[in-house]
């Protein structure tokens, strides 16, 4: 296995050091555990059959830019998000975790 690999494929070389590998290795593993993470906040744009709108998640709290979700507080919009992130989503009372290196 050759350790140098072209950057953004310029004459540019790097050596890709163990320490690297491992983070790459490591990355994959986590991938594959979403019961990882949990989900405090998040913005996503949403391109619905309408439109496209901005929703946005905060402790349980949910924000859509669409007129249903002004009407009703929930929509197409936040529940195919629920259903995408489920038991990701922190609820509002769930304290954010200190970082732990």
């Amino acid at each position: 296995m050759n350790p140098k690999v072209a950057v953004n494929g310029s004459k540019r070389e790097r050596l890709m050091d163990s320490a690297m590998i491992g983070k790459i290795e490591k990355a994959k593993r986590y991938a594959e555990e979403p019961e990882r993470v949990r989900i405090t906040a998040m913005t996503v744009m949403f391109r619905g059959e309408h439109g496209t709108y901005q929703v946005t998640y905060d402790h349980g709290q949910w924000q859509c830019g669409c007129r249903f979700f002004a009407q009703r507080k929930v929509c197409s919009h936040t529940m195919a998000l629920e259903r995408m992130f489920g038991d990701q989503l922190a609820g509002p009372s769930e304290p954010a975790q200190e970082s732990q290196r």
